[in-house]
């Protein structure tokens, strides 16, 4: 027989009873009744019930062992019986009577319980990830994470994708984020940074020739931490493809999206085809570029009927309205707390009306509406007896996060929310440039690499804000899986797009020397994007933080509590590395 085991505490099944079988795991739980002692012995595939009785080697053995301890055991499998199967385990008709115990790593008092989701502090749980990971949710997601990763990489494979490496040792990024540099021992005084993204590296593979790469890439950013954004690092799905136009991105992306969810959603489904929807449209209606349309509630843009309006809340502003339907059974309770949801949200008050059988409006600022206000936002937003509407008021912006987040949680208290489903959107059209609210400087608002939809002509003619990119993100569920574009490859136009933007030619062609180098000896036309690996298993798992689908991530000041990480250096090494380290003035 094997050292450690013949069956894993998964296997073992009601065609086994009456054999000799040694298993290896941890003690996950006992209990004590009338004197016969019952372990659940668990491994990473299962747990196996085991049975010891008073008075032999085995009970006095596994009595005294602490839960969490590393055991062997031998023994007989027999039925539970009929009355003590339990259905809720795939070994639950059988049970192994133990005839001998080796005790193979002793565990200590533990820092919290395994079997049971005690609601202790992610702090601790970080500091102890290798127990929290035993934790059947935390095993759970990171198998599911495993099993989404082998799937990606043959369905893209399956679409003649080719995987390859960039390095991870690298020049400053142009991503935007903070880089994590690296000191180099061998040119002292220089840096070498770990990769935002591998942008660069698959273009230039692109220009070399290869057609359609993908990797499951590490990226590295120094950015604060969010529910869905890891601190320090996290991994996405990089494509790029050549010869291609938006909709040659889109397609093979569609697809394994739909695959990947439909295979590891537990049966939620997936709206399938994806639609497009144009930025400035998705900010008007949804109040967002990440819209959940799971919310069966859609903004309307009502400025122009208070344009010149006496009702001072509304008038000069810009005025967005959500009309909600059957609302008729609400108490005044369920307009107070949308109120005060949008206060939270960062709203000075939620203004509301009530639209009663007669359809005469009711509610706290009815009285301030004229007859042609009320004619035309029954026109407008399609009222009917039983809707509400809820007004926000001020600049676009603010009215747009505001509202974007009181149309989805009203759509979730009054019914208009749908469960198990994944809703996916792309959002296109993305302005190329955005003005500076303080300096009014023109910058770019998203990728600075992107090609400018109408190219040069479009830079040359056109007002910077009006002009478009050939940029999307994909969406589901009011979550960015990612951002992409069709890349700007020709020279002549990427130095014009980033003067616009107040860069100089001799700028560009220093810091992008790399790039414009390989486009000036013949680059295909080219585009791709790149999926967070992170939160599409955070959004299959349906877990709200990032962290709880990541073996070992940080904590959110971008510690790694387990291993102490970051430290210092001793002095020494940073001789060695001939740098040296200049403190915050605060820890002097």
């Amino acid at each position: 027989m094997h050292r450690y085991r013949s069956h894993t505490c998964g296997e073992l099944r009601a065609s086994d009873v009456g054999t000799d079988v040694r298993l290896s795991g941890w003690l996950h739980n006992r209990r004590d009744l009338g004197g016969i002692l019952f372990i659940d012995l668990r491994d990473h595939y299962g747990i196996t019930q085991l049975v010891a009785r008073p008075g032999t080697p085995a009970y006095e053995a596994l009595d005294k062992q602490t839960k969490e301890s590393v055991v062997r055991v031998d023994g007989k499998v027999v039925s539970r019986g009929a009355e003590n199967v339990n259905a809720d385990l795939p070994t639950g008709e059988v049970e192994v009577e133990v005839s001998e115990v080796e005790v193979l790593g002793a565990a200590g008092p533990l820092p919290f319980t395994i079997n049971t989701d005690d609601g202790v502090n992610e702090e601790r749980r970080l500091e102890y990830r290798f127990l929290d990971l035993r934790r059947e949710r935390m095993h759970r997601n990171i198998m599911l994470r495993t099993a989404v990763i082998s799937a990606i990489r043959q369905k893209m494979v399956a679409l003649g994708f080719n995987e390859m490496a960039t390095p991870i040792l690298t020049a400053t990024s142009p991503e935007g984020a903070r880089d994590f540099v690296v000191p180099s021992r061998l040119n002292p005084g220089k840096f070498y940074a770990l990769p935002q993204a591998p942008q660069q590296f698959k273009q230039l593979l692109m220009v070399s020739g290869f057609d359609r790469y993908f990797q499951i890439a590490p990226c590295f950013r120094d950015e604060d931490a969010r529910a869905d954004r890891s601190p320090g690092e996290f991994y996405q799905l990089d494509v790029e493809m050549s010869f291609v136009e938006q909709e040659d991105v889109f397609q093979p992306i569609e697809k394994l999206m739909t695959e990947l969810f439909e295979e590891f959603g537990g049966g939620r489904h997936v709206t399938s085809p994806f639609p497009r929807i144009p930025f400035r449209e998705a900010m008007l209606k949804y109040g967002s570029d990440k819209p959940d349309l799971r919310a069966r509630l859609e903004l309307v843009d009502i400025t122009d009927v208070f344009a010149d309006s006496e009702f001072k809340a509304f008038a000069g502003k810009h005025v967005r309205a959500l009309p909600v339907p059957a609302v008729q059974d609400q108490p005044r309770k369920f307009f107070d707390s949308m109120g005060e949801f949008a206060v939270e949200h960062g709203a000075k008050g939620l203004a509301w009306i009530r639209v009663g059988e007669d359809m005469a409006f009711s509610g706290p600022i009815a009285k301030f509406l004229t007859e042609d206000n009320v004619k035309t936002l029954v026109d407008r937003l399609g009222l009917k007896p039983g809707h509400a509407v809820f007004f926000g008021a001020g600049d676009f912006e603010e009215v747009s996060k505001i509202m974007g987040a009181v149309r989805v949680e009203a759509a979730k208290r009054a019914g208009h929310f749908e469960e198990n489903v994944f809703r996916f959107c792309w959002i296109v059209d993305f302005p190329m440039y955005e003005k500076d609210e303080e300096t009014g400087k023109i910058d770019f608002s998203h990728n600075p690499f992107s090609m400018p939809q109408g190219g040069m002509k479009d830079l040359e003619e056109k007002d910077p804000l009006d002009i478009l990119a050939w940029q999307y993100d994909i969406v589901c569920n009011g979550v960015e899986l990612s951002s992409g574009a069709i890349r700007n490859h020709e020279p002549e136009i990427m130095i014009k797009a980033f003067e616009i933007a107040g860069y100089g030619r001799d700028t560009v062609e220093q810091e992008f020397a790399g790039m414009l180098r390989a486009f000036r000896f013949g680059a295909p036309p080219h585009g791709g994007i790149a999926p967070g690996v992170d939160r599409i298993v955070m959004l299959l798992a349906d877990e709200p933080n990032i962290r709880e689908t990541i073996a070992f991530p940080l904590n959110g000041n971008a510690q790694d509590l387990m291993m102490g990480a970051p430290t210092e250096l001793d002095e020494s090494r940073l001789r060695e590395l001939n740098i040296s380290v200049r403190k915050p003035a605060t820890e002097k």
